[in-house]
């Protein structure tokens, strides 16, 4: 596609019809939320925000399609392209500064940061990709946080235990702040790639750049961190590791109000951004966040479960299971039992997994219908559930202990028994060709 920034790729989108434009002056309290849930499968560029400047956009990944051709996949080779890129991130370009000119006098509280959802006591930036850099041992990681805003200079930060949480208990042993960059505003590959599990100390903004074909630059900061030269807005500052808030309620990916937590803080010491720099929210429990979320840990299932049987048909982490929870694997396996390990490879992969369902593969799991169907056509409940106890899950699972993230899995093989004959479980079908049935509808006049 030759795009490596938001601005461009909005209007690349455009002209496909992809971007609609909202001109009546909405509030970021929940305005803006309401029309990107109404609107969800659309990116939404809303012109006129009250009491701000700058103009707002969402759903910009809402859309699988349209997530993947951002950087040239679809779904015959997207697990690929997106494991290459893992395995093999490629080095950013080094240049003196952001790709526009800052305006020096715009702060933090010129940016729209918006409220979401009724139980929110406080605004939140969803697309904050927080770059954070370990001084002594040279590398950077780069994710997706939320961030509560306290004042003009200071949030509370969401942190679960993955690479950015090591890297600030590092800091907490060095009795050292944690320096990081916040980007808002970028192409969706990057923000994909923030979101993916690479090797720990691989920048995911090099992984970004593999996807984009080296098209990617970075800036050094005041604080060291090489920052997104791409990026529309970027926050310099630091996560003090001994300093801890109160942070929540917050609606995640559930559509539920997750617990209050104390988080660390993030100090903010400059911005960088233009009065014309486009402010990127991402409405939690939406298709977007669904599938920034979930994409690259289909992946992941995906590559674990080859490993398995040799013919996968598709993963997917549904849409009912909040992209996150719940994962179908469409397999064709060689013997029984085998759909067993496939569940285990699920679990392995993606340790927050809930629910693991495993399908022959003639069964679409793109299909509820057709999932729904194995499950009543093809389970033997006495034989097809497995379920592990008090495993590690999902914080963000309400029916889950989620002050320390334990709870159950289940996984359930709804493929067809070995020890019947395969006939037995297949549908049964009309001997009529579609050309005859075609043909009778368009003589009677009911189709042309």
């Amino acid at each position: 596609m030759g795009i490596n920034n938001l601005k461009d790729y909005l209007e690349y989108e455009n002209r496909r019809g992809e971007l609609v434009k909202i001109k009546t002056k909405v509030r970021r309290e929940y305005e803006t939320s309401a029309i990107l849930q109404r609107m969800e499968d659309k990116i939404v560029l809303f012109e006129e925000v009250e009491g701000k400047e700058m103009k707002i956009v969402g759903n910009v990944c809402g859309e699988r399609k349209r997530l993947l051709s951002s950087f040239s996949a679809d779904e015959e080779n997207y697990h690929d392209i997106i494991y290459n890129a893992t395995e093999n991130p490629m080095v950013c370009e080094i240049t003196k500064g952001p790709a526009f000119k800052p305006d020096t006098t715009l702060k933090v509280s010129d940016l729209p940061i918006t409220k979401h959802y009724e139980s929110e006591k406080s605004y939140y930036i969803t697309s904050g990709i927080v770059i954070a850099k370990d001084e002594d041992e040279n590398f950077q990681n780069a994710s997706i946080h939320r961030l509560m805003q306290i004042d003009d200079e200071t949030f509370a930060i969401r942190i679960v235990p993955r690479h950015l949480f090591a890297m600030l208990q590092e800091a907490k042993k060095r009795k050292k702040v944690l320096n990081i960059a916040i980007c808002i505003g970028a192409h969706p590959a990057v923000y994909l790639s923030s979101g993916l599990s690479p090797r720990y100390k691989v920048d995911h903004i090099h992984v970004a750049n593999k996807l984009l074909n080296g098209s990617l630059h970075q800036f050094r900061c005041e604080n060291g961190v090489l920052a997104l030269a791409e990026s529309e807005i970027i926050m310099e500052g630091y996560i003090d590791p001994l300093e801890e808030v109160e942070e929540g309620p917050f609606t995640d990916l559930t559509g539920t109000a997750d617990v209050v937590r104390k988080q660390p803080v993030v100090h903010i010491n400059k911005i960088y951004a233009a009065k014309d720099s486009i402010y990127q929210d991402i409405l939690p429990a939406s298709s977007e966040h669904f599938l920034l979320m979930g994409l690259g840990r289909e992946v992941m299932i995906r590559k674990y479960v080859e490993r398995v049987v040799p013919y996968v048909r598709k993963v997917r982490l549904i849409k009912g299971g909040c992209g996150w929870l719940i994962a179908v694997a469409s397999i064709r396996k060689l013997r029984e039992g085998d759909a067993k390990n496939v569940i285990a490879a699920c679990f392995a992969a993606h340790s927050s997994l809930k629910i693991a369902i495993v399908v022959d593969d003639d069964i679409d799991p793109d299909d509820p219908d057709q999932v729904n169907w194995a499950l009543a056509t093809r389970l033997n409940p006495a034989k097809g559930i497995l379920i592990i106890p008090d495993a590690t899950v999902s914080t963000l699972d309400p029916s889950s202990e989620q002050d320390i993230g334990l709870g159950s899995k289940l996984g359930i093989d709804a493929t067809m028994s070995y020890r019947k004959p395969l006939e037995k479980f297949k549908k049964s079908k009309i001997p009529v060709g579609e050309e005859r049935i075609s043909e009778i509808l368009r003589d009677s006049g009911l189709i042309k």
